[in-house]
């Protein structure tokens, strides 16, 4: 029998997400920062997307963090990333109130450690336990923590992106950034255009409302950006998810790039300059294991979730081991000369550097990947652990893998169904070498996923 880990309560994948008004209160907010201040003192750095409800969480926040000693800098609206670049070296920790890719009725929490990158499960267990039990060191009123506020430092972010890459390197690039109106538009284009590109953008101004698109960016939801790439003949399209820690294309026919084969293309252009390891997921596509293993690279998963792949690049790499790049395949990359954690600013600098490097144009790059046929889908679903054990029973005579959920392999074709870490839900996600085999063995689980449903 395969032995448990304890189980996160509040936390997901990726922090702590809700409802507002429901399962996102400020009373929760208060709670969470107070454990955290209980179990981290010193000065925290926080920041908040640009979601309606980011000013009464980040308050109540705060007054946790306070009330138990913690100093505060405010860095006010800006991308997950920045803050954890800003955390990074400077700070004994980070909040950052986000609900990421989620529509606008939600928000959330995530607790950054004094290395930049989100906290590990051990901690978070020790965290929820002091949340649960009200375990909070509360100090006297001498020794009451104290904010001051430093937007400026989001300037840190910007030039530390800038710096990676050659001077000029967009020289001739026409750029459409598309944040989504989240804090992305004040962080990306301002990169690019230090970097020499002409950049024009959509839905830039700062609404949580998102009245241009949700935060989730989908091909539909990017339609005004396709189009204005076209008709403005850009170089590529660019948007952002909700919190900036993700960046997702459109080539100069305004054609979206799946987020597999975007992180495909990384992958090639950054094992063709050097050698080591790359860190993904079980959810990942096996075309990145194929584009790095041609380029003599190697990969190695984790269960999903920014949080173990950056630990495990980060682990690696104090091994003494050559670990190159990282990421998933959601438009999430990590690079690691840069920090250990998705960045969608950098992402869309790097972008602007491999074409400039190559000069081909990005449809033309994408048209020589490997094909690979991959079906996404998800279910409603509260009793996921049941429906696990069932496929598992029912799919015992298959080559089946625990790293996360199940992993069924058949030959080239695979699938992993899981539960979500943010969401009631199964996700469910089926690849092939072919459309046919790969529908095959999708609707081979979607016949017992179905029977298994609560009505």
């Amino acid at each position: 029998m395969r032995r448990k880990n304890p189980a996160k309560q509040l936390f997901g994948t990726n922090g702590i997400r809700g409802v507002i008004g429901r399962d996102m209160v400020p009373g929760l907010s208060f709670s969470i920062g107070a454990a955290f201040g209980s179990m981290c003192k010193g000065c925290i750095a926080v920041g908040m997307d640009t979601r309606t409800s980011g000013e009464s969480l980040l308050r109540a926040l705060k007054a946790g963090l306070m009330a138990t000693g913690c100093d505060i800098v405010d860095c006010g609206v800006l991308p997950t990333p920045a803050l954890q670049y800003i955390v990074r070296d400077d700070f004994d920790g980070g909040a950052m109130i986000t609900a990421s890719h989620n529509p606008p009725e939600y928000n959330g929490i995530k607790i950054i450690e004094a290395d930049g990158t989100e906290m590990a499960d051990e901690k978070i267990l020790k965290l929820e336990q002091r949340v649960f039990s009200r375990n909070f060191k509360f100090q006297p009123w001498n020794k009451i923590g104290f904010e001051i506020r430093a937007p400026h430092l989001i300037e840190q972010y910007i030039i530390g992106i800038v710096r990676q890459f050659p001077s000029g390197i967009g020289n001739g690039m026409l750029v459409i950034v598309d944040a989504g109106c989240g804090p992305a538009g004040t962080t990306t284009p301002e990169i690019l255009k230090m970097l020499g590109c002409r950049v024009l953008t959509v839905h830039s101004n700062p609404d949580g409302h998102f009245p241009g698109r949700m935060p989730e960016p989908t091909p539909k939801g990017l339609a005004a950006l396709s189009e204005l790439v076209v008709s403005c003949k850009a170089s590529f399209g660019v948007a952002h998810d909700g919190d900036a820690d993700r960046a997702v294309f459109v080539d100069e026919k305004g054609n979206y790039i799946e987020e597999n084969q975007e992180f495909a293309l990384f992958v090639q252009h950054i094992c063709e300059q050097q050698k080591g390891i790359i860190v993904t997921p079980v959810s990942t596509s096996q075309l990145i294991e194929a584009v790095a293993s041609k380029e003599g690279c190697s990969v190695m998963y984790t269960k999903v979730g920014s949080i173990y792949v950056a630990r495990t690049m980060h682990s690696l790499k104090k091994k003494g081991e050559k670990v190159i790049f990282g990421g998933e395949g959601n438009g999430g990359l990590i690079f690691p000369a840069h920090q250990f954690c998705r960045d969608g600013g950098m992402t869309a600098a790097a972008m602007v550097s491999m074409l400039a490097s190559r000069h081909k144009k990005l449809s033309e790059m994408v048209a020589r990947l490997p094909k690979r046929y991959m079906i996404k889908d998800k279910v409603s679903c509260t009793t996921a652990q049941k429906v696990l054990d069932t496929l598992e029973h029912a799919f015992f005579h298959e080559s089946i893998g625990h790293t996360d959920g199940l992993r069924i392999s058949r030959g080239t074709t695979w699938a992993l169904i899981r539960a979500s870490g943010t969401e009631p839900l199964i996700r469910i996600i089926v690849e092939s070498n072919t459309r046919k085999t790969a529908d095959s063995l999708y609707h081979e689980l979607m016949d017992v996923v179905s029977k298994n449903l609560p009505d």
